[in-house]
């Protein structure tokens, strides 16, 4: 075969790179739910599809945030659990407490600013499902075969020892 032809990834590395990230994401939540507080300056951004198929949330906020919401997670927050599918949170919004139910699979980014790091989760066919705001059912969002197309680009510069 040419060199510089494209091959099809027979392996899924872009599922496992994604699936692999989203470990990452649970484990370091899990670590702040079992200690009841987040160390030191950590606290996270948390971006997620509202629409999408497990969120549970207040219907005034789904309407608020029809597409995406991004949430702190930092001084004030109570039952925090972690599951392996999801997170429960309470958050306060304007000082009324409201009970949040995120799948993974919503979550589109993660960010730490008190260590300056950060996640961006690409659309997969786990992200894909929303749900329809007419009837609340899951509904198949549209898939972008560019995207899909395109694959992940990984910078091993980071790795390389100097």
């Amino acid at each position: 075969m040419e060199r510089g032809a494209s091959h099809k990834d027979q392996i899924g590395y872009h599922a496992l790179t994604q699936a692999a990230m989203r470990g990452v994401l649970r484990a370091t939540l899990r670590k702040v739910s079992a200690q009841k507080a987040l160390p030191g300056d950590h606290h996270f951004y948390l971006t997620f599809k509202t629409r999408m198929s497990g969120v549970q949330m207040a219907d005034h906020l789904k309407d608020r945030f029809p597409d995406e919401m991004t949430i702190v997670i930092q001084h004030q927050y109570w039952d925090f659990e972690v599951h392996d599918d999801r997170f429960e949170i309470i958050l306060k919004f304007s000082g009324v407490p409201q009970h949040l139910r995120v799948p993974f699979a919503a979550v589109t980014r993660f960010v730490d600013p008190s260590v300056n790091f950060g996640l961006q989760f690409e659309e997969g066919p786990e992200t894909r499902e929303i749900l329809d705001p007419e009837s609340g059912q899951a509904s198949p969002a549209a898939s972008s075969s560019s995207q899909e197309a395109a694959g992940t680009v990984v910078s091993l510069d980071a790795f390389r020892r100097k």
